[in-house]
C-alpha cells in the first residue's frame, strides 16, 4: 500500500474508532487524559506500520489491542499496584491480535454513553462540559470547537485542560452515574449529543460538507438515551429532531460532494424511515408534556419541512411562529437568524432583512458566516446585487468548510 493512500485509510478509520477507542479505554484505565493519550500513541503505530502492512481487517481492534499494550508498559513503569496491572493484563494477552482481540467491549453505546456522562459531571462548567466531550467523542481540534461555540480558540483549550485536570482531582468515577443523578445531567447531554450531530450534518472545517459518521454517533447516542430515560419529553424532542434532519443526508449534496441546499434538494431522497421515527419520537415528547421544550420545537419545524412534498408547499408562516416560540423559550441570535429566513420566505425578503439588520452587530455574530450568506441570499433576491456579492465573498472569507466557501464564492460569481 502507497504510503498516500495508507494515510487516507488511517485517517478515515481513526475518525470512526477514535471515540470508541477513547471511551473503552476511559473505562479500563479510568483516566480521560491518559485514554486520549494512549489511544494517539495507538495512532502513532499504525502510521509505522500499516503503510508497509497494510490496513486490519478489523482496525478498531488492532488500534485497542495496541493501546492497552501500552498501557500495560505505562503501568508497569509507573510501578502500579498489581490489581491494575492485573485488570489489564487478562484483557490482552501476549501474540498476535486475534479478529476478536481488542474489541471496544461490551456495548460501545454503553461505553460512549458513559463517556458523555462523565464529561457532563457537574463538577464541571456547562462550556467545559460540551467543549471536552467534542473533543473526545468527536476528536475536533480546538480551533473547530472555538467555532462551534463562536469563542476565541485559547478560551477553548483553556477549558479542556481545565476539565480533565478537574475530573482527575475531583477522583470522578467513570461509570454511568445513577437514575437519580441522570436526570440532573441529562440536559448537558442532550447539548453536547446534539452539538455532534450539528458538527457532522454540517462539518465546521476541512474538505467534506458533512459528517455523517458523527450524525449516527450523535443519533445512536440518543436513542440509548431515550431507552435510559423514557420519561423524559426532551430526550424524545432531540431524538426527532436528529432523526428528521439525519433523513435528508442522502439529499444534501452531489455525487462529488458539492452542496446542495435545502429548497433544491431531491426529497424523494430523504430517507422515509427515518423521517416516521422522527415524527413518532416528536408524537412522545408532545404527549409527555414537552411540546414547548427546546428541541420538540426545532423538530417541530424539521417535521414541517418532512411533511412538505416538494419545497413550494413548506408552511413557512407555521415555522415562522414556531421559531417565535422558540426564540421565547431560548433566546439565542441564532434563533433570531434562522427565523429572519422563515419570516422572508413567509412574508418576503424585506421583512427577513429587517430582522438580520438588527444582528449585525450581536458580538456572538461577527464572526459567524451564516449571517452575510443569509444577508446575501435576501439581498440577491431584492436585486441588490452587488450588495449581496460583498456578502458572499464576506461569508466565504468566514468559513473554514471547502464546500461551503466554494458554494458562497460560486453564488458570488453568478451576481
Amino acid at each position: 500500500m502507497q504510503e498516500r493512500e495508507a494515510r487516507r485509510a488511517i485517517d478515515a478509520v481513526w475518525r470512526i474508532e477514535a471515540p470508541r477507542l477513547i471511551a473503552g479505554l476511559a473505562r479500563v484505565v479510568r483516566d480521560v487524559s491518559l485514554a486520549e493519550e494512549l489511544a494517539q500513541d495507538a495512532l502513532v503505530a499504525a502510521l509505522e506500520h500499516w503503510p508497509s502492512e497494510g490496513v486490519p481487517d478489523n482496525a478498531g481492534a488492532w488500534l485497542m489491542a495496541t493501546a492497552k499494550r501500552r498501557a500495560i508498559d505505562l503501568l508497569r513503569r509507573r510501578k502500579t499496584v498489581d490489581r491494575k496491572h492485573e485488570e489489564l493484563a487478562h484483557v490482552v494477552p501476549t501474540g498476535e491480535v486475534r479478529p476478536d482481540e481488542g474489541a471496544i467491549d461490551d456495548d460501545v453505546g454503553d461505553d460512549l454513553l458513559r463517556l458523555v456522562f462523565i464529561a457532563c459531571h457537574p463538577v464541571l462548567s456547562r462550556e467545559a462540559r460540551a467543549a471536552l466531550t467534542l473533543r473526545l467523542l468527536c476528536g475536533l481540534t480546538t480551533d473547530e470547537i472555538a467555532r462551534a461555540f463562536l469563542v476565541p480558540e485559547p478560551t477553548i483549550a483553556q477549558r479542556i485542560v481545565r476539565a480533565k485536570r478537574t475530573l482527575a482531582d475531583e477522583h470522578v468515577p467513570f461509570e454511568l452515574p445513577s437514575r437519580a443523578e441522570r436526570a440532573g445531567r441529562v440536559a448537558s447531554v442532550l447539548e453536547v449529543i446534539y452539538l455532534v450531530f450539528n458538527e457532522g450534518y454540517a462539518a465546521t472545517a476541512g474538505a467534506a460538507w458533512t459528517r455523517p459518521d458523527l450524525c449516527l454517533d450523535a443519533l445512536r447516542l440518543g436513542r440509548v438515551l431515550a431507552s435510559l430515560t423514557p420519561d423524559e419529553p426532551e430526550v424524545h424532542g432531540l431524538v426527532a429532531l436528529m432523526e428528521i434532519q439525519a433523513s435528508r443526508l442522502g439529499a444534501r449534496q452531489t455525487a462529488a460532494g458539492d452542496p446542495i441546499l435545502l429548497l433544491e434538494q431531491n426529497r424523494a431522497l430523504w430517507d422515509r424511515i427515518l423521517i416516521a421515527r422522527g415524527l413518532d419520537a416528536l408524537a412522545r415528547a408532545e404527549a409527555l408534556g414537552g411540546a414547548r421544550g427546546s428541541y420538540a420545537l426545532q423538530a417541530a419545524i424539521a417535521s414541517c419541512h418532512a411533511r412538505a412534498r416538494v419545497a413550494g408547499e413548506t408552511d413557512w408562516t407555521r415555522i415562522a411562529a414556531l421559531y417565535g416560540i422558540l426564540r421565547e423559550v431560548e433566546p439565542s441570535p441564532v434563533v433570531e437568524l434562522n427565523r429572519a429566513v422563515a419570516v422572508a420566505m413567509a412574508e418576503g425578503p424585506a421583512a427577513g432583512l429587517a430582522i438580520l439588520d438588527g444582528l449585525r452587530d450581536v458580538p456572538s455574530l461577527v464572526g459567524y458566516h451564516l449571517l452575510p450568506a443569509v444577508r446575501g441570499d435576501l439581498l440577491a433576491k431584492l436585486g441588490r446585487n452587488r450588495e449581496a456579492v460583498a456578502e458572499f465573498e464576506w461569508a466565504a472569507g468566514l468559513t473554514r468548510n471547502d464546500r461551503e466557501r466554494a458554494l458562497l464564492l460560486e453564488r458570488a460569481a453568478r451576481l
